[in-house]
């Protein structure tokens, strides 16, 4: 993916340097919505049976209260970014410009303005406005401060955990959450969640979830295909990887890899072949009106 010599966005906040926060609370009441949905701790909490809250309150309990997964330094204390991190945050801030760029124009041709959200850098662990923000619920934005976070110890996990390795993998990663915040401006978030607080069983509120992360997913393919069209960002096995990404991270294929069943009720993401799907739909028209992901079958 050529992305070198484009802007650099100035709605990133980069706290990577700084201390990780103590306690950690599952991020349940606040809506935060992630690509991954807690990959360690859900799949344990899947495959067992139990409420993943459980498994975070004894973690907590364990450390007393620490939080989070790794070695933190003392809060206050500042450490100095690697060179490959510090060439992660840029590329997290070309991208970044990318979309605010393609979305103010798709906004303008229906009339309306684009507001871009920022977007937090974190390592291990940080404050939302959802709760505890930490590496092992992968990325996610929360609308209630119209944030995406993301530790980019993530795009190594994407890379070699999930074997989609590249540039543009790393960037539909980031797409599919800024997609999260162009459906809460049009009010899709809002009108989904009520809808899931309406809803009569799990399993009706979990298949809710699904046409929300698809649709994402198509806007990311929408993104894709105007950014290519705008900047020319595509190079050779770009979009394969993408789509490598996309698999990797289906429902099915993370019940797989966590040697149980799989069972389709319990999805919130979608299939591997529901996110290609959808994400190709985005990507070969490049019309956000073709992510209806709420009619038929998704």
């Amino acid at each position: 993916m050529r992305w070198d010599d484009f802007r650099r966005s100035d709605n990133v906040d980069d706290v990577r340097d700084e201390g990780g926060g103590g306690g950690f609370r599952f991020p349940g009441g606040g809506g935060g919505i992630g690509i991954g949905g807690l990959i360690i701790v859900g799949l344990v909490s899947w495959a067992l049976g139990v409420d993943p809250r459980l498994i975070l309150a004894g973690i907590e309990t364990i450390q007393g209260g620490g939080g989070g997964f790794s070695q933190q330094q003392a809060p206050g204390q500042k450490r100095e970014l690697s060179q490959e991190e510090q060439r992660q945050g840029d590329f997290v801030r070309a991208v970044l410009a990318q979309t605010e760029d393609i979305w103010t124009d798709v906004f303008k041709t229906s009339g309306q303005q684009y507001r871009a959200p920022r977007l937090t850098l974190f390592s291990g662990r940080t404050r939302s406005a959802c709760g505890r923000a930490a590496a092992e619920m992968g990325p996610f934005y929360c609308p209630d401060d119209q944030r995406v976070y993301l530790d980019t110890q993530f795009f190594d996990e994407l890379s070699q955990k999930f074997r989609s390795p590249g540039d543009f993998a790393r960037a539909y990663v980031i797409a599919h959450e800024i997609g999260h915040h162009v459906q809460n401006q049009l009010g899709i978030m809002d009108k989904t969640m009520q809808a899931r607080e309406r809803a009569n069983s799990e399993e009706e509120a979990n298949a809710i979830s699904v046409r929300v992360e698809l649709q994402a997913d198509c806007f990311a393919g929408v993104w894709a295909n105007r950014a290519q069209a705008k900047f020319n960002i595509l190079e050779k096995g770009d979009v394969e990887s993408a789509l490598r990404a996309a698999t990797a991270i289906g429902d099915d294929t993370l019940q797989k890899r966590s040697g149980g069943e799989v069972v389709p009720d319990s999805f919130t993401h979608g299939s591997s072949a529901q996110r290609v799907k959808w994400f190709r739909t985005g990507l070969e028209s490049g019309d956000p009106k073709r992510c209806n992901t709420f009619q038929g079958q998704p």
